[in-house]
Order: C-alpha cells, then structure tokens, then sequence
C-alpha cells in the first residue's frame, strides 16, 4: 500500500473546490471574468479546473494499482467503477424533478463524470499491461496523432478541416455524425468523442507523475519542476500551429495544463510532504470524498434551478435576487460572492463527513 501523499489530497480537493466555484455562479450572465472558460482558443483559470482532475486520477491510478495483479478481479472493479461513473453522469444529465419518466430523446450522452470514467478505464488497463516506454509512446502518437488528424486530415466530403467551431471541425463532425441530438450545443461538445483520446493522454501524464513521487528518486522535485516547465515551453510553442483549446483538448492544451499541475503539485509536495507544514485540512476533506461532493453540487443546484417557488421564480433565482443582490455591488460580482457561497457549503459538507469519518467511494 502506498504511503498517503498530502499533497496530492490537497491539489484534489483544491481542484473540485475550484470546479464548483466555476459551476455555480449567482447568474450566468453575469459571470465573474476570472471564473469564464475562454471562449474557443486560449487558457483561463476555469479551463484549469478538469485537465488538473484527470491528472490527478492518473496519480491515483498509479498508486492504486501499483501492486495490483492483473487479474479478473482487478479488470472487473476497473470496469465496475468506470461503469458507476458513466450512470452517474448520465442520471446528472437525463435528471428533471417532478418528471416520472426519462426523456431519452434530447438526453446528452456526453458529459464529465462520463469521462472520467472513459478515461479511467482505459488509463488504467494500460498502466497494467504496458511498459512505461509503450505508455510513453502511446501518449506521444496520440497527441502527434490527434494534431494531424484535426488540421490537416480532409473529411470525407472533401472539405479541409478546420480548428474553429463549424461542421468542418473533426471533432464536431464526428459528434455528430454519432450523437446527432445528444450533444451539448449543435456545433461542439467539449466532452465529445474525438477529444477524449487527448483527454487519456493527460491522465497518463498523471501515471507517470505518480510513478515518480512514489520513487525513491534523488532530487526529484528538481527532475519533475524540469518536467513541468518543458512541457509548458513546448506546449506553449505547439500552440502555435495547434492552438490551445479546452473544447478540442488539443495537443498543446494537454501539455501546458498539465505542465502547471505538475508545478503546482511540486509546490505543494515541498510544502506538505517535505517540509511537514500541516495546511489545509478542511480542503483534503473534500478530495477525500470528491466525486460526491461533485455530484451533490451539480444535482442541487439543478434542482434550484428547475424547481419554482413561483411561475417565474426559481428556488436560485430566489436564493441570488434577496441574499446576494445589492445595489451597491456589481452584479458579475454578487454572482462570484453567491458561487463562494456554494464553495463554502460544500465543503463544510466535505468536512463533517471527513470528521465523521463517512467516505463514499465509486
């Protein structure tokens, strides 16, 4: 069993804590303009939020399964678990209260938790069965694969591809030319098919991070805080001739968010595991029990949103205009101080299951 790296607890709680913050602001209008995904190609802090969790699944991976047989019984739980994951994001998406039924019609088959458990199934059934130089240059043909498939790889009507939103867009064609009807939008999903191949490759870069934490490694802070910034450099520099995008999880967007969580994970495994401070327990209590807290967070603020108090007023709408609206404060800005809000329930929710010691496992 491998020791217990605080770090790592604490970048996963840092990061769901970050991803309701991002979810759940007061209006969706008036968003605050940190807290927005960039509109198609760039990096913005919300962008950060679900790179950093699937590179943190790979770490976990790579822990768990370290000294793991490869038996039926571990193939079995992978499947187990990758499955529960899928049905919880499908349940997210197809729920609506009040309705017996499941509208399957219009139901987004895609969505976040969908894959995580794609792509923990896949990362984790290759860490069994590769070395790490086949896992390495699985990851490298795949975003080398990826990039000259989206640019330069015409569709089958003859057109040359594009990286912008359109029906000339791989990614897009191939959404819907499969899940016509149960995408997020019309021209792109951004947890669609094609892009979650890059989306393995960056939790595989969490496998190896893992790997290397766990090792007995001279100096290996310096050896990964080097890892971290060449792939900043270079995916910063890929950028160039494969813009970074969170909807197409480009080749480029794998290596920079990666390359920060790395660094970031550095700082925090000096501070915590090295160093010894002892910081931040309330936010480890929400990794602890982090794919419930997601799930919780995302199931009730959709019931405060569909759920009337009257014809016009939603139980949200409700809970923003009398407690965060003033006229006095900017309303981009109530809308981030109502998201705060959130953040805080959710982990004190968090801490007392922590405390209580209830942990809820996929």
């Amino acid at each position: 069993m491998v020791k217990r790296i605080q770090s790592v607890d604490f970048l996963r709680g840092f990061t769901i804590i970050l991803m309701i913050l991002v979810n759940t602001p007061g209006d969706w209008s008036y968003v605050y303009a940190p807290l927005l995904h960039a509109e198609w190609n760039g990096l913005t802090l919300a962008d950060f939020v679900f790179p950093f969790f699937l590179f943190i699944v790979g770490i976990s991976i790579s822990f768990v399964y370290k000294e793991k047989s490869r038996d039926t019984t571990t193939y079995k739980k992978i499947i187990f678990r990758s499955i529960k994951l899928i049905i919880l994001g499908l349940f997210l998406n197809a729920f609506v209260p009040y309705i017996p039924f499941l509208e399957i019609k219009s139901l987004r088959i895609p969505g976040v938790l969908q894959r995580i458990g794609i792509v923990f199934c896949i990362a984790s059934i290759l860490y069994l069965n590769c070395t790490k130089r086949q896992l390495l240059m699985i990851s490298g043909l795949i975003l080398v694969g990826y990039w000259l498939w989206l640019a330069y790889i015409p569709l089958p009507n003859g057109a040359s591809p594009i990286l912008q939103r359109g029906s000339n867009n791989w990614a897009n064609y191939i959404d819907y030319k499969l899940l016509k009807g149960h995408i997020w939008k019309p021209d792109y999903d951004p947890e669609g098919i094609l892009s979650t191949f890059p989306a393995i490759v960056t939790t595989l870069i969490g496998v190896f991070i893992g790997e290397i934490l766990i090792s007995t490694k001279k100096r290996k802070l310096f050896f990964l805080s080097v890892i971290g910034t060449v792939f900043i450099v270079i995916g910063y520099m890929w950028g160039f001739l494969f813009p970074i995008n969170k909807a197409l999880w480009s080749s480029s967007f794998v290596l920079v968010t990666s390359g920060y969580a790395i660094l970031f994970l550095v700082l925090f495994y000096y501070l915590m595991d090295e160093s010894k401070y002892n910081f931040g327990s309330v936010i480890k209590s929400v990794g602890a029990n982090a794919i419930i807290i997601y799930f919780s967070s995302s199931i009730l603020t959709k019931i405060f949103y569909l759920v009337h108090i009257t014809q016009d007023t939603s139980i949200h709408r409700w809970l923003f205009e009398c407690l965060f609206v003033y006229e006095f404060l900017d309303r981009s800005f109530s809308s981030f101080i109502y998201a705060i809000a959130v953040v805080v329930f959710y982990t004190l929710m968090a801490y007392v299951l922590y405390k209580k010691k209830i942990f809820f496992k996929v």
